[in-house]
């Protein structure tokens, strides 16, 4: 299977498991709403638009380190939060995590990354 494939598998069981969430996310906040009062503070969960933004910006942060030949991707684990990617993991280099992180900064969407990749043996 090409890589333009498995990128396009990657990104719609993402957008498909987003969706859910949104759902099952939007009931639960309409369900509480009623019987919550309105808190002083602001509120410091995640709302669903920004759910899907980050998994969007997962996804394509995911295919991005897919698509360099020289990254090993199943060793990079990314997430994303408000914007902020993280990346972790083992690699093989400290090039390795160079080359990640400027490709995480690289995708758009990406506020900051956060690397806490460590290179394979150096503990």
């Amino acid at each position: 299977m090409n890589k333009l494939t498995l990128t396009t598998i990657a990104a719609a069981i993402t957008l498909a498991f987003s969706a859910g969430a949104m759902a099952a996310d939007a009931a639960i906040t309409e369900s509480t709403a009623a019987k919550e009062k309105p808190a002083a503070s602001t509120a410091k969960k995640e709302s669903a638009g920004e759910y899907v933004d980050d998994s969007v910006i997962t996804t394509k942060v995911k295919a991005a380190v897919f698509e360099d030949a020289s990254l090993k991707a199943t060793e990079i684990n990314v997430t994303t939060y408000k914007g902020i990617v993280q990346l972790s993991g083992f690699v093989k280099s400290r090039a390795d995590i160079n080359k990640a992180v400027k490709i995480a900064h690289g995708v758009k969407g990406v506020k900051s990354v956060k690397n806490d990749m460590i290179v394979k043996g150096q503990q």
